[in-house]
């Protein structure tokens, strides 16, 4: 299964540390999702903004309800599949955070997904 959305859904992730999703039942791997209010363009455009200001972070696709982003660590240039999905019917945005390689991420993806939420929570 290729990323995207599929019939309202993100590709699942695995039973690993080295992932983040609000669409998941896998405990560890779960976080809410991001309620917003307004349309889904003033979604799409406010998760963009706090996107602009993070380092490393490229948009390689962009739909309607949907980005995806690849952000490079530094050093050893992993990279990590970032996703978006703008759920309109629910006014909430979904997203899935995964490390393309390794089995933990230190947490990486919670910290970065946090932060963005953090950021989008913020008048």
């Amino acid at each position: 299964m290729k990323l995207g959305v599929t019939n309202g859904h993100l590709k699942p992730v695995e039973d690993k540390p080295n992932s983040v999703s609000s669409q998941t039942d896998i405990k560890r791997n779960y976080m809410e999702p991001i309620p917003y209010s307004g349309s889904n363009a003033q979604a799409q455009s406010k998760i963009k903004m706090i996107i602009i200001n993070m380092n490393q972070i490229e948009l390689v696709e962009e739909k309607v309800n949907y980005l995806h982003y690849v952000e490079t660590s530094k050093v050893f240039k992993f990279k990590d599949d970032i996703e978006f999905y703008f759920d309109d019917s629910k006014q909430v945005i979904h997203f899935r955070s995964k490390s393309r390689v390794g089995y933990s991420d230190f947490g990486v993806n919670k910290k970065r997904m946090q932060k963005i939420t953090d950021a989008y929570k913020r008048p």
